[in-house]
């Protein structure tokens, strides 16, 4: 996973020495920019820059790291900035035709190829982690791929936009060709070790198709193959390939991650430029316009993209990389979706950024580019059901009563997966009462472990342990509900123990169902993880909950456990626990719904948006052996059967 940094100053100034900035030195890996003592991500000051704060890198909590470690990921994010700078001032001169931006855009990108050659020349890094597939200019050839995908299409803008001066960019053919080069090999070294379907893939793919069109541009040829033609396109190991074998039919990256399904897009769209959607292979058309689908399915109303498996919960940096898929989405499919995704991205960008709006305008100049060779596809999209599932990864999105609902059944997702077989995820338009809490910079690995955890995430737990890796399964659905399981065994979950959870969206309410099952008796507990304020008063039999933020939701809660000798007391247990990932240190209230040496427990819960004018107030929920009952305000009571799959066999 890697990330750009903003850009804090107009990239177009003229009292600004854009070459003089550049870090003279080879990066690390960014994911070693976070705080060992407190997990949150170090400060962005001074990017982009030549070197690292003297003394050190701050913490929003006040500490300074001072390490080889952070000063390699310090120097990831300015070159990643310098490179996107480089974006912006090539984008902008090749519309505008300012010659003064021309010109230091050709200057930032010659100087570039002087450090390219000075510190990347020697071969693959040295300093690189055994397990990392080796870059040249940082520890990542991922990293390496990002970093040239931007500096390869600065040199396109450039050359594209004034062909008779391209012999001005000659001096970056080196740095183009090799970085090329470099993409070819480590997309080899995948490929060998069985790894194509990586998202590393994507991004190599990109950047030796960037990189290599970019060269071509400036040594004059003008005529493009076609992308038959193209091998980094539709070659065997090409960019079309690798989105077929790495995302599921129903358009999901194979891991399932937000972020890495964005991430892949991104790359895929990034590599396109210049191809008419239109004429792309039908299949591999059309399964990227349900990737991009998949993001606007998963967003809710107000534009936020809730985080599933690996990826940051909320990082300024990656908000920007959202508005530039989001521009890069619209140009290569009509009404992409994106419009309230990229608007809450920018706005989450400029707070990180301390303004009122990102500053560096790359968004804007993407819009304003001629990216593909032809209009947005045209496609015909029914209405929106209010459940959605992609039964391969396992991810469903309900929508209803005010409630946008994400509930996550599917493979664990491989090394970016987390243990939250069966969690359940609930917004508002843009309240995150009950989100996955993303995750840490990897660099941080207690950290990281915690936010993969089930301890973390808003699931069945059985005995407080982690579970071993497990796949859930669809079980039944219909209209507005659905019904999934997890089963254990000698490798999968909790040896022994089965867990379902029945979501159902009522008459201006959800109904969430959640059922565990062990072969002998052990403590089954059902975690809430808020990220806003939470109150929780226990009422005799029932416990509400009001969870407040920029929405308000209101539950009320019922609960039974069984054990040997009958029934087992389960209690809600209320204490102090971490927030979401962005910052460890913001304290939520976590609630431990626990039936000790129980063999089954039974949790209902009934969630009502006050926002969401239908229906009745709920008042109080009763739970029986074979159905659920809903009171409402009015006197009115909703019957919902319990599946056979959430009673006691």
């Amino acid at each position: 996973m890697t990330s750009l940094a903003p850009v804090t100053s107009d990239p177009a100034s003229d009292d600004v020495d854009v070459a003089a900035g550049l870090p003279r030195e080879r990066g690390g890996w960014w994911h070693d920019l976070v705080c060992p003592a407190h997990g949150a991500e170090l400060s962005h000051a001074g990017i982009p820059g030549p070197v690292p704060p003297a003394g050190g890198v701050r913490c929003p909590h006040g500490c300074v790291v001072d390490t080889e470690l952070v000063r390699g990921a310090w120097l990831v994010l300015s070159h990643q900035a310098w490179a996107r700078r480089a974006r912006v001032l090539a984008h902008r001169a090749a519309r505008t035709g300012d010659e003064g931006t021309r010109a230091q855009a050709v200057a930032l990108l010659v100087a570039y190829a002087d450090v390219y050659a000075e510190v990347a020349g020697g071969g693959e890094h040295e300093r690189a982690q055994d397990w990392m597939l080796r870059g040249r200019l940082f520890h990542q050839a991922l990293t390496d791929a990002i970093w040239a995908v931007s500096v390869g299409h600065a040199v396109w803008s450039l050359a594209e936009a004034d062909p008779d001066r391209a012999g001005d960019l000659a001096p970056v053919l080196g740095m183009l060709d090799a970085t090329a080069e470099a993409a070819r090999a480590a997309r080899g070294r995948l490929v060998a070790d069985g790894r194509f379907t990586s998202n590393y893939t994507a991004w190599l793919n990109a950047a030796g198709r960037v990189c290599s069109r970019a060269a071509a541009l400036v040594r004059g040829d003008r005529e493009a193959p076609a992308v038959a033609d193209d091998e980094w396109l539709a070659g065997e190991h090409g960019q079309l390939a690798h989105a077929l074998a790495a995302s599921t039919r129903g358009g999901w990256e194979w891991e399932a991650s937000t972020y890495y399904h964005g991430f892949v897009v991104r790359a895929y769209l990034l590599s396109l430029r210049g191809t008419d959607p239109a004429a792309l292979p039908a299949e591999a058309r059309d399964r990227l316009v349900a990737m991009v689908d998949v993001l606007a399915g998963l967003a809710t109303d107000g534009g936020v993209l809730p985080s599933v498996h690996d990826g940051p919960y909320s990082r300024p940096a990656l908000a920007l990389e959202w508005t530039e898929l989001a521009a890069l989405a619209d140009g290569f499919v009509a009404d992409a979706g994106l419009a309230a995704v990229a608007a809450h991205a920018r706005t989450e960008a400029a707070a990180g950024d301390g303004d009122d709006e990102p500053t560096d305008g790359l968004e804007d100049e993407l819009r304003r580019t001629t990216w593909f060779a032809g209009p947005p596809l045209a496609v015909a999209r029914a209405p929106r059901p209010a459940v959605t599932v992609d039964e391969e990864v396992g991810i469903a999105v309900l929508r209803g009563a005010g409630i946008h609902a994400v509930l996550d059944h599917g493979p664990h997702g491989a090394g970016h997966g987390h243990h939250d077989k069966l969690a359940l995820a609930l917004f508002g338009r843009t309240a995150p009462w009950h989100p996955d809490p993303g995750q840490v910079p990897y660099g941080h690995p207690a950290w990281r472990a915690h936010y993969a955890s089930a301890a973390a995430h808003p699931v069945v737990r059985v005995d407080d342990a982690d579970p071993a890796e497990a796949t859930g399964r669809l079980l039944a659905r219909a209209e507005r509900s659905l019904t999934v399981e997890v089963r254990g065994d000698a490798t999968a979950w909790y040896d022994g123990a089965r867990a379902v959870r029945h979501v159902v969206l009522g008459d201006g309410y959800l109904l969430d169902v959640a059922h565990a099952r062990a072969d002998r008796p052990r403590r089954l507990t059902l975690g809430l993880r808020p990220d806003v304020p939470l109150g929780v008063r226990v009422d005799g039999d029932v416990v509400r909950t009001a969870w407040r933020g920029a929405e308000a939701l209101d539950g009320v809660h019922v609960a039974r456990a069984g054990g040997p000798g009958g029934t087992v007391p389960v209690r809600a247990v209320v204490a102090p626990g971490p927030g979401p990932a962005d910052d460890p240190q913001r304290e939520r209230s976590h609630v431990d719904w626990a039936a000790e040496a129980a063999r089954s427990a039974t949790w209902v819960s009934v969630y009502q948006a006050e926002d969401d004018a239908r229906g009745a107030e709920v008042t109080g929920v009763e739970l029986d052996a074979t159905e659920v009952r809903v009171h409402r305000a009015d006197g009115a009571v909703d019957v919902h059967p319990l599946p056979t799959e959430t009673t006691d066999d």
